[in-house]
């Protein structure tokens, strides 16, 4: 396969076959809910979902949302390459019923059918010091963006300072503003500090990781792991109908930042956490992951 028929198979794997540390996830929400309570009904929705979806390898949710590509690419790298065969894919997963017609001109209103335009799709390339090349795709819909946020700390409105008990505030203000609307459980990818752009880019990056994994700092591990557990705490559950689990995970990062500026940056996920990668090896040979 060239390039793009292999970001045309990414896009068809990422839209269709939910990571398996998500779906683990998921049901592990699933055995924590009375049977034929609200949640475990939503749950039992989703969870067939997801087996329908990857069984016919059509798209899991309706909202095939906005494709960002993260090429960590060799140094001196043609990325006009890699993103023309980013846009080819788009376009050609579009034709194929892989992706809705899901972007709008916003001044005119009108769909644009290709879903390939100046701005979409997203393509971050990355210099690195590898031999292969990293293509990571992540779908983010758009119910659970309109749920992601920004906060300025100091905020006196949540009593939270320019701290990490300040960010813990921070982000369970974000998960009660959320409630349901975020097709939740959710997963929060979340930065501190850097600019208002950066932070948003970040946080998103942080949606690429791994559930079972950690912060690398320890201090930041720790926050993770506290917001998870108070989160569930309060009760908001699948969807916002209630039970025992209101985020299947919460990824963290820092960022340096200007001395006037201190924002906590939150991209919210949806449970449809779909990312997956290929690495494009010297050889030819593509490796799938995710």
């Amino acid at each position: 396969m060239n390039t793009q028929e292999i970001l045309t198979e990414l896009i068809r794997r990422t839209t269709s076959d939910l990571p398996q540390d998500v779906e683990n996830q998921l049901r592990r929400a699933r055995s924590l809910e009375r049977d034929e309570s609200r949640a475990a009904l939503m749950l039992d929705a989703i969870i067939a979902n997801i087996e329908l979806a990857r069984a016919a390898s059509v798209p899991m949710c309706q909202d095939t949302g906005t494709l960002t590509f993260f090429f960590d690419i060799p140094s001196g790298t043609d990325t006009q390459a890699f993103e023309s065969a980013a846009r080819g894919a788009v376009r050609e997963a579009t034709a194929q019923g892989l992706l809705r017609n899901n972007t709008i001109d916003t001044l005119s209103g009108e769909s644009i059918n290709s879903n390939v335009t100046h701005d979409a799709p997203v393509c971050i390339f990355k210099s690195t010091d590898r031999t292969d090349i990293k293509i990571t795709l992540l779908q983010k819909g758009g119910g659970c963006e309109n749920m992601s946020c920004q906060f300025s700390l100091p905020d006196e409105t949540l009593r939270a300072g320019r701290d990490l008990d300040g960010v813990r505030r921070c982000l369970l203000s974000a998960v009660h503003q959320a409630q349901g609307y975020g097709c939740g459980p959710g997963i929060l990818g979340v930065c501190i500090g850097s600019d208002r752009a950066g932070g948003y880019k970040t946080a998103k990056e942080q949606l690429l990781r791994p559930l079972n994994d950690t912060a690398v700092s320890t201090e930041l591990a720790a926050l993770e792991k506290r917001v998870l557990e108070e989160a569930d705490s309060l009760g908001i559950g699948a969807m916002g109908l209630g039970g025992a689990t209101t985020l299947l995970g919460v990824k963290i990062a820092a960022a340096s930042r200007l001395p006037a500026s201190y924002f906590v940056t939150v991209a919210y996920m949806c449970w449809a956490c779909r990312r997956r990668g290929v690495h494009l090896r010297a050889d030819g040979t593509a490796e799938w992951f995710g």
